[in-house]
C-alpha cells in the first residue's frame, strides 16, 4: 500500500483529505505542521507528500527544499495544496522541488487523478532504482558463480584488513585453487567445468560464516576473507570448506566427477599490519604447498620471513 503523507493545518480540510484518501487505498499519515511532517517523513518511507504551503514552523515551500536536500533512496512525490494560482506563485512551488500543485478549493476527482500521475512515476523510480541496485551488484559479481569478482574482493580485502587493525581482531584470507581443474576441462569440456565451478561456488557458500566472504580471484581460484581468525579458528574453516568438496562426487552432465582442492591461508595474527599484498602472496606460497604435497589439503603460513 502506497505511503502518503498530508501536512495540512486545517483540521477539517485534513480529516477530508484523509477520509478520501483511504477510501482509494492509500495508507494516510496526517500531521498539522511542517515540522512533524518532516519527523514523519524521516521515520516512514513516503512515496507521496500532499503539503500545504501556508503551515506553522515549515511552511510547504521551506518543507519541499528540505524534503530535496536529503539523502534518501526512495524519491517522493510531492503536490503543493495552495489557494494561490498566480503563474508566479506555481513556478515558485516547482522551483521548490514539488512535482505538482493543486488549488484549494480541493477537486476531489481532479486529486484523485494526480494522484494516480504520482503512483506512476514513483513505480517507474521504484523500478529504476532496482535496475540500479542490479546493474551495481552485477559489476560487482562473478558472472558464473555470483561471488565477488577479483578487484571486488580484494578491495574488500583490503578494507577488512584496515577494520582489524583498528578492532585489534585478527583476520585471515584463504586462497582456493581446484585440483586438476584444466585436466576436467580438457577431459570432459568448459560447459562440465563450469558445472564444476558452480557446484563448488554453492557447497562453499553453505560452509562459509554469515559474516565471512569469498569471491572469484582467477580462472579456478576463489579468495575467502574470514573474519575474527586466528590460527586456529583458520584451520578449522580450512578443512571444513575441504571436505565440502572432496569425497562427495559432483553430478555433472558426464557423469559423477571427483572434484577435490587445495587451500593456503594466512592470518593476521601474527602480523597485526599485514598488508593486502603480502597476505595474498603468503597464502598463495601456502597453496603451492599444499599442491606440493599432494593436493586436497590446507596449508597455513605462520612465518613471515
Amino acid at each position: 500500500m502506497l505511503k502518503v503523507l498530508i501536512a495540512e493545518d486545517d483540521r477539517v480540510s485534513a480529516r477530508i483529505l484523509e477520509n478520501h484518501l483511504k477510501k482509494w487505498g492509500y495508507q494516510v499519515f496526517l500531521e498539522k505542521n511542517g515540522e512533524d511532517a518532516w519527523k514523519t517523513l524521516d521515520k516512514e518511507n513516503i512515496q507521496i507528500a500532499i503539503l500545504d504551503w501556508m503551515m506553522p514552523k515549515l511552511n510547504g515551500i521551506q518543507l519541499c527544499k528540505k524534503i530535496r536536500k536529503r539523502e534518501s533512496d526512495l524519491y517522493a512525490y510531492i503536490i503543493l495544496l495552495t489557494a494561490r494560482s498566480s503563474t508566479e506563485d506555481i513556478v515558485k512551488g516547482l522551483n521548490a522541488g514539488a512535482d505538482d500543485y493543486i488549488t484549494k478549493p480541493v477537486e476531489y476527482l481532479e486529486l484523485k487523478a494526480r494522484l494516480s500521475t504520482g503512483r506512476r512515476i514513483i513505480e517507474l523510480e521504484n523500478y529504476n532504482r532496482k535496475l540500479r541496485d542490479r546493474l551495481k551488484k552485477l559489476a560487482q559479481q562473478d558472472s558464473l558463480t555470483s561471488f565477488l569478482n577479483k578487484k571486488n574482493i580484494t578491495l574488500r580485502l583490503r578494507e577488512e584488513l584496515s577494520r582489524s587493525q583498528r578492532d585489534h581482531q585478527p583476520i585471515a584470507g584463504i586462497l582456493i585453487d581446484i585440483d586438476k581443474f584444466k585436466q576436467i576441462n580438457d577431459t570432459y569440456g568448459h560447459h562440465v567445468g563450469d558445472q564444476v565451478l558452480v557446484e563448488i561456488s554453492s557447497r562453499l557458500k553453505k560452509r562459509l560464516r554469515r559474516h565471512d566472504q569469498i569471491g572469484r580471484y582467477g580462472g579456478d581460484e576463489i579468495l575467502v576473507i574470514a573474519w575474527d581468525a586466528d590460527s586456529h579458528t583458520l584451520r578449522k574453516i580450512m578443512e571444513r570448506l575441504r571436505r565440502a568438496i572432496s569425497g562427495t562426487p559432483f553430478e555433472t552432465d558426464a557423469g559423477p566427477i571427483d572434484v577435490s582442492i587445495s587451500l593456503g591461508g594466512v592470518t593476521s595474527e601474527f602480523k597485526a599490519d599485514i598488508t593486502t599484498e603480502e597476505l595474498i602472496k603468503l597464502s598463495d606460497q601456502a597453496l603451492y604447498e599444499a599442491k606440493s604435497k599432494g593436493r586436497d589439503r590446507a596449508e597455513t603460513r605462520e612465518t613471515f620471513s
